[in-house]
């Protein structure tokens, strides 16, 4: 999908990534401010599809690595995405032809629209996660084979490095000591590679659909619409085809840490009538993004699993529908939890291996969410 980016479906864009980002990749809301500064300042944000781009154009992921609970009290800038941009084309000895998101998700949605509009630089219409996940070897293009380095990394103080890695595992391992020594935030330009490798190893389409899921929230509420009927709506006939709501509640305990460059932690929700049972309750287990929902209660469910990595779990508004991230998680909450499944694409035995259930120390396997949760007639 080709289009050039307004003030007006920016906010659509915004909100749809932020539920395709599953909880995590950062407050999509401070990223959607950054893009607005750059309209404003009469830049332009070009999204193309990738079969506009010739076979030996360079293509670099775009991202921000670090906890998101960060971003909140330091606001992300254009320029450490340039200067890390920057950085990896010195290197390479060539200019970026364009760029791409490395997850589908909140900030890291927006901040390569940024990054395009300073360095005057297309979009493409893919990425490497079909979602967000709290690691940067966690991509399709790693389980093709896509070497990630070199890779750029920047801070907001005027640091810069290029990390030529043994394998994509070190180069996340190395990339996460720097971001903590930058301050827990830092800005990465990696996985450079030709438009036709994009092609063969990416998820396609994803700026799109989240255009596609931010409209017809905002349209449900604009016309009194059940917000998760619309959702489910905008999800048939995509790569996402099964979405439904698997719990209502209320939050009644957050443990959320920052650890490791990570926020870490289990969110709880009792529930509050359809579909859950008074009593029940569900769990959800977080590192950056969702990872698992467990249901858990007095009718005889306790310890089942709803959804589970890579499929999306998702927390919104119960009554807007809108997304509520892991970093913004609070006690009182009302929130619907809805799952989307995930592309054929990332639900390979090496997929799974390189971002399922066992990928983040979880001792459950991971089963199609359309088996685990049927959809309601």
């Amino acid at each position: 999908m080709s289009f050039t980016l307004t003030p007006e479906n920016l906010g659509d864009l915004a909100e749809g990534a932020a539920v395709l980002g599953t909880g995590g990749g950062g407050d999509p809301y401070i990223g959607r401010l950054l893009v607005e500064r750059q309209l404003r300042a009469g830049r332009e944000v070009r999204i193309v599809d990738l079969d506009t781009l010739r076979n030996d154009a360079l293509v670099v992921a775009v991202a921000m690595m670090g906890a998101p609970t960060v971003f909140i009290e330091k606001l992300p800038s254009p320029e450490g995405s340039v200067a890390a941009l920057r950085a990896l084309e010195r290197h390479l000895g060539r200019a970026v032809d364009a760029i791409m998101p490395l997850e589908a998700g909140g900030l890291n949605s927006m901040m390569p629209l940024v990054a395009a509009a300073a360095a005057d630089l297309p979009v493409v219409d893919a990425d490497g996660m079909g979602r967000a996940f709290p690691e940067i070897q966690m991509v399709t293009f790693n389980v093709a084979g896509v070497p990630g380095s070199p890779m750029g990394i920047a801070s907001d103080h005027g640091d810069s490095a290029v990390i030529e890695a043994a394998d994509n595992d070190r180069m996340e391992w190395l990339a996460r000591g720097l971001t903590i020594r930058m301050g827990g935030a830092a800005y990465t330009a990696s996985y450079p590679m030709s438009a036709a490798t994009v092609r063969e190893t990416a998820v396609p389409g994803t700026l799109g659909l989240a255009l596609k899921i931010g409209t017809a929230l905002r349209t449900a509420r604009e016309r009194h619409r059940d917000p998760f009927d619309a959702l489910t709506d905008a999800l048939r006939g995509t790569f996402y085809s099964h979405g439904r709501v698997l719990f209502r509640g209320k939050v009644v305990d957050v443990d959320r840490t920052t650890v490791g460059g990570f926020a870490r932690g289990q969110v709880t929700l009792a529930a509050s009538g359809d579909p859950g049972d008074p009593g029940d309750r569900i769990v959800i287990t977080f590192q950056n993004e969702h990872l698992v929902a467990v249901r858990a209660g007095e009718h005889g469910h306790d310890g089942q699993v709803a959804a589970i990595v890579p499929d999306l779990i998702c927390t919104l508004n119960t009554e807007t529908g809108r997304p509520v991230t892991t970093e913004a998680l609070a006690y009182g909450q009302r929130l619907t939890v809805y799952a989307i499944s995930t592309p054929a694409i990332m639900r390979s035995p090496e997929a799974l291996a390189c971002f399922g259930p066992s990928a983040f120390g979880l001792d459950r396997p991971y089963t199609p969410l359309e088996e685990l949760t049927p959809a309601t007639p």
